[in-house]
């Protein structure tokens, strides 16, 4: 009966459908039939009751029911209320709000093998075999063998051993962007920690402007604690490329190594070739980071006879922002030299770049109390900048300075290079220029110059000069047409050049003293010119030009008796102004001739061109800006040849005094050029090949009709070539003059030829020759152009940019290294009988004649050379013979031997006033670039 009410009627889902009213009826209906048949049944009478009443006693209240029976009505008591309260409860416990953990696998894994990948669902394992690999979000793994857990996520790789014992297909582990080269690794994909067993990484590095670098780092055991942190037991750190078998190691017993940032290690010391070395630290720290970061700057130690011991080049570095970097550095001396140098780079892209160095030095030589005592200081300022000609195209800032002691180079603590020691001369430039282009477009340029002669100490400066020009104009003709005739080509322009120029010494250099011989003044320019043809081939340009001079300052002049007739000069601070103009014509033409010999030939023609012109000149006499030299009596005073003595008060003015004599002269011009067509060595070529013989060979005299006597100007000749493949280059002048001179070698109104000499007198003549070639320079990989070996930081400091007075030997600054120190070495260990090797000579000749001295006051060889006896090894020198003094010029040898990670150099002056040695080996990558060992001689 009871199976028949909980499932026959449809089980708990009918019961609740029904309600608790209707399984209360039907319940005691049957019930009351079974009692009428059987009163053993009561109790399973009641056991109905409290199950129904169990089900729904917390939800439906219960109360009385009657029941109608099918033969008479019986109402029936409701269900006591102990036998309610005694069923069983419903638990109440709080719902679990924990919630689940996630599935620890977030992404599906992909693997692939190429001989087998096997399943094994007794082993919960995936086995691959050979070049397996297995992806996983951003985890790539690759090797010869991999054996994945799938019930406990874990993963492990290692290599594949032939039959010969070999290992290969060495584990490749990536994670993000690290990457790491283990013999075998362990990894869980939940937990994402790993063992990692022989492991080698390469740790990329910006080191700014020298680019990048990479550290090695090889641990025996590696524990990966996350993405960010491994530990690492027995590690060698190097920049080495041979990670296996590194020239040079650190060795780290324990450390901790945080990717792309750092590595803090305990006892660490260096290896060489697997041998200890002293070099050893109780605890280190290697910066690794991808970015500039700030910090130390190692310091070399060493010791001057002079000045004690030192500390060089030690200082701080610090990047102040992405645009902008400093770098400070100094050196310290026991006697009390002192020095420090300010470097910065600073640049945003398309718009400027650029870097200011400023050092300065207080040199002591000997101690006090010693005769050979002194004290003196030393500075020097460069700036570079220059602007990116998409920031303005209408404006543009650029600067390029280089001024300071003119002994710097010669007298400095910690000289770079010996090249700059040879450099007579400072220049600086700061302009700013910009552009009104409506029509007629006007530049207009604000400039500040400045030049320094290291030997005499001269300074002169333009503080500053404004330049302004307008665009020519053609007033009788239209903006876009086709201009013909002599008409329509008249065009004017309009030139504005203003100048505040100071002329002082290195001694009063940024004082106010440097500003008492200071020059103000303006010129006003304004040329008008035309031009058209003649007989169709001769072209005839037509010209004026009026200059408007004015000047902040003129200067009054008289004879003073109590001087014995000397000349008082008074400053008059005043605005003055003057004009003067000038005419010139000019006619000109270019002729052709050509000397064929034939194709068959190997010089199969000759052409010469010439381009013959005359050009007249006039300039009248502007002597009413000139007054006489009077005496206290106001007459006129003489000289010596009875001629009156007169001045301008505009002489020694900015621009000077305007021509007192007129001048009417006509010049001569004639230039020449020289080629050949010469057969091409090359059997497939269709046309000759052409070979400049003459660049230009140039004539030029005067002749000034106005002149009283000396109306011919000496014949100027000048000329250039290039020889050999453009590998030699000639250049040449020399002045030629038709008249004779005196005992006293003064030019007088006589012929040479009329006494007693040639038809022209050679009184100057100079020649310079330079020649460079190469070992590339001849057989199938010769090459024509050639660039010059440049130094960077030679260029900067303003000297020669060829190594002919030797190369910077500051082998610790990275400046000093070249592009070509990072590149592999090839595999040859012996270039045989093909050695590299590269020639520069420079050889120039200067004749004097002008006084019959006849003397050659220069006569000069230099060269440089290099040559690679193996790949690793090169040896050079720069040298040369002045034949007029009969000395050698500053002589250096260098020698260069490449250790791979390591560089060793030795530099040698053997003589001269620059006599001396240096010695470095150091680390190359930038990274550990303060490991390094440098001695050097003192100058004496």
């Amino acid at each position: 009966m009871v199976k028949f009410l909980l499932s026959g009627t449809g089980g708990t889902k009918n019961i609740c459908k029904f309600g608790f009213q209707k399984l209360s009826q039907t319940v005691t209906k049957i019930g009351f039939k079974v009692l009428q048949s059987n009163k053993h049944h009561l109790l399973l009478y009641f056991l109905l009751l409290l199950t129904a009443s169990s089900l729904f006693a917390q939800d439906i209240p219960v109360s009385p029911v009657p029941i109608k029976a099918e033969q008479d009505t019986v109402t029936i008591s409701p269900i006591p209320k102990f036998i309610v309260q005694d069923t069983i409860k419903q638990d109440t416990l709080i719902k679990d709000t924990v919630p689940k953990k996630a599935p620890l696998l977030l992404d599906k894994i992909k693997y692939k093998a190429k001989d087998y990948a096997k399943l094994s669902q007794k082993d919960h394992k995936i086995y691959l075999y050979n070049e397996a690999e297995i992806y996983y979000q951003d985890t790539e793994l690759k090797a010869g063998v991999i054996i994945m857990d799938y019930e406990k996520n874990e993963v492990y790789a290692g290599r594949i051993k032939d039959s010969t014992g070999t290992y290969s297909q060495i584990p490749y582990f990536k994670q993000g962007t690290n990457e790491v080269r283990p013999d075998s690794i362990r990894f869980n994909f939940d937990t994402q920690k790993a063992l990692i067993y022989n492991s080698r990484s390469e740790q990329q590095a910006d080191v700014g402007a020298l680019g990048s670098d990479a550290m090695k780092v090889y641990a025996q055991i590696t524990k990966k604690e996350n993405d960010s942190v491994y530990f690492l037991y027995e590690g060698k750190l190097t920049t080495s490329k041979d990670t296996v078998d590194p020239d040079y190691y650190i060795r780290v017993r324990k450390a901790k190594f945080v990717p792309k940032k750092k590595i803090i290690a305990g006892y660490s010391n260096m290896y060489i070739a697997d041998v200890p070395t002293p070099i050893a630290l109780p605890f280190a720290y290697f910066p690794l980071t991808t970015g500039r970061v700030a910090g130390l700057l190692f310091p070399t130690i060493g010791n001057d006879p002079t000045r004690g011991y030192f500390l060089q080049n030690g200082g701080y570095y610090l990047p102040i922002n992405d645009y902008v970097d400093l770098s400070v550095t100094g050196d310290v001396y026991t006697n009390g030299s002192y020095g420090f140098r300010g470097e910065s780079q600073y640049i945003q892209r398309y718009k400027f770049r650029g870097n200011v160095n400023v050092r300065y030095e207080n040199i002591i030589n000997s101690q006090k109390g010693f005769d050979d005592y002194s004290r003196s200081s030393n500075y020097n300022i460069q700036w570079s900048h220059t602007q990116d000609t998409k920031a303005s195209p209408n404006s543009r800032f650029s600067a390029s300075v280089n001024f300071g002691s003119s002994q710097y180079y010669r007298n400095s603590l910690n000289q770079f290079n010996v090249p700059n020691t040879q450099n007579n001369n400072l220049s600086s430039s700061i302009s700013y220029s910009k552009t009104f282009p409506e029509y007629p477009s006007v530049n207009m340029s604000i400039t500040a110059t400045h030049n320094q002669n290291t030997n005499t100490e001269a300074v002169n400066l333009t503080l500053p000069t404004l330049t302004t020009s307008m665009e020519r104009i053609f007033p009788f003709a239209k903006r876009d047409g086709i201009k013909k005739g002599l008409i329509q080509n008249i065009n004017l322009q309009y030139n504005l050049r203003a100048e505040n120029r100071i002329a002082t010494t290195d001694s009063l250099f940024f004082t106010s003293k440097m500003f008492e011989g200071a020059k103000v003044g303006a010129i006003h320019t304004i040329p008008i010119s035309t031009n058209f043809k003649v007989a169709k081939h001769f072209s005839v340009t037509v010209g004026a030009n009026y200059n408007d001079v004015w000047t902040l300052q003129t200067y009054d002049r008289e004879y003073d008796e109590d001087a014995r007739r000397g000349v008082v000069t008074d400053t008059v601070s005043e605005f003055a102004r003057y004009g003067e103009y000038n005419l010139t014509a000019s006619l000109g033409t270019t002729l052709y001739g050509t000397f064929n010999f034939g194709e068959d030939k190997k010089i199969q023609a000759l052409r010469h061109t010439m381009r013959p012109s005359m050009s007249y000149g006039y300039t009248p006499a502007f002597d009413q800006y000139y007054q006489d030299y009077l005496d206290e009596n106001g007459d006129q005073i003489l000289n010596a040849n009875g001629d009156i003595q007169r001045y301008s008060k505009f002489e020694n003015t900015l621009n000077g005094a305007p021509g007192l004599n007129k001048t009417s002269a006509m010049s001569f011009n004639l230039a020449n050029t020289l080629e050949a067509k010469v057969r091409d060595r090359d059997s497939t070529a269709t046309e000759p090949k052409k070979v400049s013989l003459l660049n230009s060979f140039n004539l030029s005299t005067a002749y000034n009709f106005e002149a009283d006597s000396l109306k011919l100007s000496p014949l100027s000749i000048t000329g250039g070539t290039t020889l050999l493949n453009n590998k030699m280059s000639i250049n040449f002048s020399s002045s030629l003059d038709p008249y004779a001179i005196d005992n006293n070698g003064t030019r007088i109104d006589t012929w040479n030829k009329d006494n007693g000499g040639s038809l022209f007198r050679l009184t100057r003549a100079n020649a310079n020759v330079s020649y460079r070639i190469s070992s590339t320079s001849f057989g199938k990989n010769k090459k024509d152009d050639e660039e010059e070996p440049t130094d960077d930081y030679v260029a900067a400091s303003g000297g020669r940019t060829d190594d002919l007075f030797g190369r910077a030997d500051d082998f610790g600054n990275q400046r000093s290294f070249r592009e070509d120190d990072n590149k592999e070495p090839e595999e040859t260990t012996s270039y045989g009988n093909k050695l590299p090797w590269s020639l520069n000579l420079a050889y120039a000749v200067t004749y004097n004649n002008n006084n019959r001295q006849s003397e050659i006051t220069n006569n000069s060889l230099m060269f440089s050379g290099d040559i690679s006896l193996t790949p690793m090894w090169n040896v050079g020198v720069s040298s040369g013979y002045d034949f007029a003094n009969k000395g050698f010029t500053l002589t250096s040898f260098r020698f260069e031997r490449d250790l791979e990670s390591f560089r060793l150099n030795f530099n040698w002056t053997p003589f001269g006033t620059y006599e001396r040695w240096y010695f470095f080996i150091g680390i190359k990558s930038s990274l550990l670039k303060d490991i390094k060992w440098e001695n050097r001689s003192q100058r004496r």
